[in-house]
């Protein structure tokens, strides 16, 4: 790693829009440790073998017919910061093009600078990703696994690494469930996510447009929540509390980087929507907590989140 290069990369920046996102690529990766992926024969089979045996278990527990991503990879850091800048740079893109508009005085250093941070702060966390590639002009997605995170939490955690993994891949393997009974989701998390960025590319904020994109993305990680409590080999509260205990225990610095990236929020949404589909299910089973992805309108609003009672009022699934 080299804070030099990085530093370096971020003030040689140029190019007409307010981030160039040829030197955040750089700069991030610069500062990030891109670990090692170099496999077992047994472990690269493990890989392959907790994505089918999710794929099956998750099938059977959703009664949702769908299948994973041709696109499964195992990464490194590195890896995963060039799958994702592209990402970042289609969500920035309204803002870029009125930059100078939203950010006046801001030097494209700073926003350079402050992309880096984020892309490697992320690279150093996420363990697996589904990624449905929003905003792209392709319809594929994707499931990454960052393969020297998921070896450093286990460490961490001191959890067996297999079961870690699998874990990991099961909840992911959720996701390609959703996205797979509900073919409109990608294109509704667009549509609000494309209102609230143009908004913000305007000098305005879209409450509403925000708060849809919340309250649809709580929906996600809970629903998700719901089938790992039926699909995977056996209990994991072990594996929540240690990780919950591993996030309550970071320093001021760790915590408040966070904060700043939302990762804070995604904790909320996994709380929010499972508290949400745990009475839903109760209530109606599996079968009726999955109406939600019969269409756009099933979701639950963000005031339903927390009444669950009208949404099965409403919906009567």
């Amino acid at each position: 790693m080299s804070l030099y290069r990085s530093v370096r990369a971020i003030a040689e920046s140029s190019g007409d829009g307010p981030i160039d996102w040829d030197a955040v690529a750089e700069a991030a990766k610069a500062v990030t440790d891109p670990g090692s992926i170099a496999l077992s024969d047994a472990e690269r089979a493990g890989y392959a073998t907790d994505v089918r045996d999710a794929r099956t278990r998750v099938r059977e527990v959703s009664s949702v017919e769908f299948d994973v991503p041709d696109i499964v990879e195992v990464q490194n850091r590195h890896h995963w910061i060039d799958a994702n800048i592209d990402t970042f740079r289609r969500v920035m893109e309204p803002v870029e093009e009125h930059g100078p508009a939203v950010m006046p005085g801001v030097a494209r250093t700073v926003n350079t600078g402050t992309m880096s941070v984020m892309l490697s702060v992320l690279a150093k966390n996420v363990l697996g990703q589904y990624d449905p590639l929003l905003l792209a002009e392709s319809d594929d997605h994707a499931l990454y696994f960052v393969r020297p995170n998921i070896r450093r939490i286990a460490d961490q955690l001191d959890v067996e690494y297999d079961r870690f993994r699998r874990w990991i891949a099961f909840h992911e393997v959720t996701h390609a469930a959703e996205f797979g009974a509900a073919p409109w989701l990608s294109e509704h998390l667009e549509s609000r996510m494309e209102d609230g960025i143009e908004a913000l590319a305007h000098g305005h904020l879209d409450r509403e447009a925000f708060r849809d994109l919340d309250a649809a993305m709580t929906a996600v990680e809970g629903y998700a929540e719901l089938l790992m409590d039926g699909a995977f080999d056996d209990e994991y509260a072990d594996l929540r509390e240690k990780m919950e205990a591993r996030r309550r225990g970071r320093d001021p610095v760790s915590k408040f980087l966070r904060r700043l990236l939302g990762l804070g929020l995604k904790r909320r949404q996994y709380e929010r929507g499972k508290a949400f589909f745990d009475v839903v299910a109760a209530e109606r089973g599996i079968d009726g907590a999955s109406a939600v992805w019969d269409r756009p309108e099933n979701l639950p609003t963000d005031a339903e989140l927390d009444d669950p009672a009208r949404w099965l009022s409403r919906v009567n699934p």
